[in-house]
Parts: structure tokens; sequence; C-alpha cells
């Protein structure tokens, strides 16, 4: 039978107190509703329909096709939000509906409720969680066995105060049912809004069994109003990707202070010390270490490599290959197998190929360094003249001495070598000697003289 998926993300989110719409906020590696669109998916199979309101064009700008959209212009609670995508309730099938800011709700428990609800072929299934502090959550008001109502908090008698069985706001209704209750909703409560769960209570009494499945995980249930909420869902949420890829044979030595976004995958037998922070679309090879500090975003890093205190964006490393510490590896670098850059190296826009070594103190930007070239401490690519940016060559086997300049656009043949202080500027042939300095003079008693002695 068809399930298909409606997300409420049309709040306005003011408790973040932020200008970024409530479920664009970044958690762990993704947008706050993208866990809960990631997590449909799975269940429908196909794009779910995404209620927007605030800020609706960012958020479409965040999501493009990956979802369907309904407008929420004027947001008059939960139930108008629904009523907002009815052109979506077709068919005879059931429809999940579920908040936005909901992240640690999983796949499994989506596909739970609606199993049970086409299964049993229930009027509505709804996602409950027992807690010990219930405040603020609307109340499961059972009869029979069954779900007679929901009723929110601030509208609950002293009794129905009482219950510990709390409402998730996660729901599977039968599309035709859900249709008709929300025909007959109305704001005649204490926040004068359309209530969602009102069409359980139609739904029930009219006849139609209702059904609560307890969340075995009442995490999974938490919203997220504020940052402090944000917080704690992101922990939540590490510790899921830790704990997977721990199983998975990586050794984190403390989970609690790795941040490793989703998707991001790592070999088996690599090491990540604490405080190490894996973003975006970042893979590691096997057998790898990633020394505490390190930031890694957006690249892929070989088999058998060490990065200490580093950081790597939106580059590659090959195998075996030594990083840091303090070196940094900007857009567009690559590395090569065996390589090592050192400390306070910057690389940018550069290519450097298996074998080769900058160890220390040196910038490479917009340029390439073959095979096994050595380059000394404190060499300059200078690669900006005021106006353009050009590109150094340094071939294979080359010996660049320490504190050397090398002006692009300008290219070092392979086997050459450039004495230590030298400013090149023009092109250097294979197995030369380039000297770029001025000749050292000595003037006997200069100093003694200066001092007046």
């Amino acid at each position: 039978m068809k399930t298909d998926c409606i997300i409420l993300a049309a709040g306005q989110g003011t408790r973040m107190k932020s200008s970024r719409p409530k479920v664009l906020h970044n958690i762990a590696g993704k947008a706050l509703a993208a866990w809960v669109v990631d997590a449909a998916k799975e269940v429908t199979g196909t794009p779910p329909v995404l209620v927007v309101g605030n800020d609706a064009q960012k958020v479409k700008e965040a999501f493009g096709d990956s979802v369907r959209y309904a407008v929420q212009a004027e947001q008059l609670g939960t139930g108008h939000a629904v009523v907002s995508a009815e052109e979506y309730l077709t068919g005879d099938g059931y429809v999940i509906v579920v908040a936005g800011d909901m992240p640690l709700i999983r796949a499994e428990t989506l596909k739970k409720i609606a199993a049970k609800a086409a299964a049993e072929k229930l009027g509505a299934c709804l996602l409950s969680a027992v807690v010990s502090d219930p405040f603020g959550y609307g109340r499961i008001v059972r009869s029979g066995g069954g779900v007679a109502c929901i009723v929110e908090h601030k509208d609950a008698t002293d009794e129905e105060l009482e219950i510990c069985e709390v409402n998730a706001s996660v729901y599977c209704f039968s599309v035709p049912l859900l249709k008709e209750a929300l025909k007959k909703l109305k704001n005649d409560n204490a926040q004068g809004e359309y209530y969602l769960t009102d069409c359980v209570a139609y739904i029930a009494g009219c006849g139609h069994r209702i059904e609560a499945v307890l969340c075995e995980d009442p995490a999974e249930c938490i919203g997220v109003n504020d940052r402090v909420q944000l917080a704690a869902a992101a922990k939540q949420l590490r510790q899921r990707i830790n704990s997977a890829l721990m199983r998975e044979g990586v050794a984190i030595i403390d989970p609690d202070n790795t941040y490793i976004d989703a998707g991001v995958k790592i070999g088996m037998d690599t090491v990540v010390y604490p405080g190490v922070v894996l973003e975006g679309d970042t893979s590691i090879g096997d057998n790898s270490v990633l020394y505490p500090g390190s930031r890694i975003k957006d690249s892929r890093i070989g088999s058998g490599t060490a990065v200490q205190n580093s950081v790597i964006l939106e580059s590659t490393v090959g195998d075996s290959t030594t990083i840091g510490p303090y070196a940094y590896l900007r857009p567009n670098s690559v590395v090569g197998s065996g390589c090592r850059v050192g400390d306070f190296v910057e690389v940018k826009n550069a290519l450097i190929k298996d074998g080769a070594k900058v160890s220390h103190l040196s910038y490479i930007g917009d340029g390439e360094i073959g095979e096994r070239s050595n380059i000394g401490c404190g060499v300059v690519f200078v690669n900006y003249d005021g106006q353009k940016k050009s590109r150094t060559v340094v071939g294979k086997n080359v010996f660049v001495g320490c504190n050397a300049n090398l002006i692009a656009p300008v290219t070092i043949d392979d086997g050459a070598y450039i004495a230590a202080g030298s400013t090149v500027t023009h092109d250097v042939e294979r197995d030369a000697l380039c000297i770029a300095r001025s000749r050292q003079k000595n003037i006997e008693g200069w100093a003694k003289r200066r001092r007046g002695e």
C-alpha cells in the first residue's frame, strides 16, 4: 500500500535567535530537516512533501528538487500546515506526518508505525514515548487499549497532566480519513490554532481504531527549538556516527570528543584521536592516523597516512604520506604518496607528486613539484604579481635550498639545484645549479669602527 510523507518545516524558530531558518541549522553535517527527509525517503522511496513558510525561498534553495513543496503562508498550527499540503493527499493509502525539527527520528521507527497502520488497517498509528517529566508535551489519552485522543499540555486537565505517555508528533494517517478530519478542524483552544492532534480525536470518534507505538529510544522524539537542544541532538547523532564507525573497525580513542559528520567514510584500523573534526564529503583510507586537533573537510586521505594537528580543505592526499604538524592544505591541493608536508607549510592549488618533501615553513601556491624533489625550509612560490597569479613548475629530483623565492611563472627542470637564498626569476635548465643572489662581501673592521672603538 502506498505511503507518503509530509514534513512540517514552516515554523519561524524564534527561540534559535538566528537569521537562518531553524530547519537549515547544521547538525552533524546536515541541515536539521535533512535528517528527517532522508529517514522519510527510506520509508516511502519517493521525495517527501516539505511544508515551508518562513524564509521559504532559502529552504527551497537548500533542498532543491530533493523534496516536493507545500507553502503555509500563515502559521496557524500543525493541522493548518497539513491542510497546506492537501493537494498531495491522494489515493487510499497512508501518509506519515512528522515535524522537520526531529533529527533523531530513525527510518526504522517510521517504517514500524507505517507497517502497523497498514497491516491492521488502522485509522491512524502514532509514535509515543514515556518520559519522567512530560511538561510541555501533549498527553496520550487511551480508552479500551487504543488511543482516544491527544490533549495538548495547555489544554489538559489536572488528571491528564499526570499522564507520562506523551505524543512524539509522528503520525501515520489513513489518507481518506485524514482529509475528512481536516475539514472538521477548529481553533477553539488555548493557542487559537488548528491542531493536527484534533484529527486523532475525530478519527477515533468516528469509530476507527487508533494505536500508539511506544518508541524504544525516547531520544528519537526530541524536537529542536533552541541552540541548547540543537547541541544535545548533535551529541546524540555523533554518538550514532562514531559507534557505527567503530563497529566497522575504526579506532576512535575518545568518541565523546571526536566530531565526525554524517557520510564521512573511514577505513579499517585507522586511529582517530580526540579533537579531530571530519566534515562534509571526506574519506580516510585504512591504517591511517589522525592526531589531535586536525580538521579535514571535503577531502580524500589515503591509507597509511598520518595527519598531525593540521587543516586540510577540499584536497587529496595519497598513501603513506605525513602531513603536519600545523600544515595547511587549501582547496585544490593534491599531495601524492610517500610525501612529507611538514610544520607550518601552506599548500594552495598545487600538485606535490609522489615522494616529494616540503618539510617546513614554506608556501607552495599555484605550483607543481615533481617526484622525489626536496623543498627546503622557508621556500616561497611567489605566485602573485599584484595583478594576476601564475604557476611555478618544479621537475623531479630537484633540490631547492632554504629561503629561496621562485618568482612565477618559472620552471625548474629535472635534477636542478637551487642555491639557498636565491631569488629565481628565469627558468633553470635540467641538472643545472642556479645561484641567484649577490656575492658575499666581508668588510674588515667595519663593525668595530661603527662602535667608535
